[in-house]
């Protein structure tokens, strides 16, 4: 028998018993398609961190104050460390290219009749070049404004649409920030949600020296903002900054720093394996309903075998090898495995659409992931087919003929 009347004969099968082989195929789609879907929102998960952490800024430390000062400890940000001065000394290094210190601080901002709860962030003039922060009407302050702490301030996008709600530009108008007037010079494009999920546009960004004088009443910062000149400098800048640091706040050898670096890149990376450890964790869950499907395809085929073992008395009696019965037996479990792996790849690709748009998840569906799904499930036909093929191809051609 040829290969494609061996195909036929088995789509034939199929066609036959629908209820049968849909019910055998079941565990092949539900695996195939938890497979694409795992996947999809794994991948999606980490571009989508991945994206978040390079919009910050590849060639960016993170220095903020905490973990220990000779008996004083406390969590990164705990404790108060760091100063405008540290961040001018960091600045000065050959290596680094810009330096945002910044504090924030919870305030009710009004404009006329509207008020708004938010957080100020005081911060540097290159603050904007730093973390990738483009504007969208008016201009960022300067650093003129920072030297005479000017009342200015420039408002993320959320700020401004629950201050203006009837859509007029924010940019030229006066509001107030804890009773305190400030002209608005400048309003950010949007940024949308951050690492944390916190809404990165509910922020309002004045000079440093006016958040300390007006606010804070302080001259410590809550984190330093480091920019290398490249990414390539970049561990050579956090050694720096550490060697630098540890010498203007004394610190003796035995003593621990009473600073944290965070390395972008290293966090990305870090969350970049994470997240693909996790993805090939659900897959792998997911696939155990391929190997379920696999047992029922064992299942049907043996049944098969054992309804049609007159047939297969009567192919072998008329001529039919045991290498030929054995074919079309592996070739009927392969259709049965593969038409499921393509019913389960429709449904992984519908549920990846509808997981990203009810649940909000992202969801990258990456071509390998649907031949993988579909490759395993073509394994798995020819695996657990193998045996029951193999029962048919060393029957007892006498035997077979005389089965009711």
């Amino acid at each position: 028998m040829s290969l494609r009347a061996a195909l036929a004969v088995a789509w034939r099968g199929l066609l036959a018993n629908k209820m049968r082989s849909l019910l055998t195929m079941l565990g092949i789609i539900i695996g195939v398609a938890a497979v694409i879907v795992m996947i999809s929102i794994g991948q999606g998960a980490t571009a989508q961190v991945t994206e978040r952490i390079a919009r910050m800024g590849s060639n960016l430390l993170l220095v903020r104050p905490g973990t220990g000062f000779g008996a004083v400890r406390g969590a990164a940000g705990t404790v108060n460390t760091l100063t405008l001065d540290d961040a001018t000394a960091i600045a000065s290094l050959p290596l680094v290219q810009n330096v945002a210190p910044e504090i924030n601080q919870q305030v009710t901002a009004a404009a006329g009749s509207q008020t708004w709860t938010t957080t100020v962030k005081g911060t540097s003039a290159s603050y904007p070049e730093i973390r990738n922060l483009p504007v969208a009407a008016g201009s960022f302050f300067t650093a003129e404004d920072v030297a005479q702490a000017a009342l200015v301030a420039v408002l993320g996008p959320t700020v401004e649409a629950n201050l203006f709600p009837n859509g007029t530009s924010a940019v030229g108008q006066t509001i107030t920030l804890n009773n305190l007037r400030f002209t608005v010079i400048g309003v950010l494009a949007p940024q949308g949600s951050g690492m944390g999920g916190a809404d990165q546009d509910d922020m309002v960004y004045i000079p440093i020296t006016t958040a300390q004088r007006r606010f804070t009443g302080r001259q410590n910062v809550q984190v330093i903002n480091v920019q290398a000149r490249d990414a390539e400098s970049l561990n050579t800048v956090q050694d720096e900054v550490a060697a630098l640091l540890r010498q203007r706040h004394h610190l003796s050898p035995q003593q621990a720093d009473d600073f944290t670096i965070q390395n972008m890149t290293a966090i990305m990376e870090t969350v970049a394996d994470t997240t693909k450890t996790m993805t090939l964790l659900l897959a792998s869950v997911a696939a155990v309903s391929l190997l379920v499907g696999g047992i029922g395809i064992m299942n049907i085929m043996l049944v098969s075998v054992t309804e049609r073992t007159r047939e297969i008395g009567i192919r072998m009696a008329v001529g039919a090898t045991g290498g030929a019965i054995l074919t079309q037996f592996l070739i009927e479990a392969l259709v049965l495995s593969l038409a499921g792996g393509v019913i389960g790849m429709l449904a992984g690709l519908t549920g990846s659409r509808l997981v990203s748009i009810l649940a909000g998840w992202p969801a990258v569906i990456a071509p390998a992931s649907i031949l993988l799904a579909i490759g395993f499930s073509a394994l798995v036909g020819i695996f657990f087919g193998y045996y029951p093929a193999r029962k048919a191809a060393t029957a007892n051609p006498i035997e077979a003929l005389r089965y009711e």
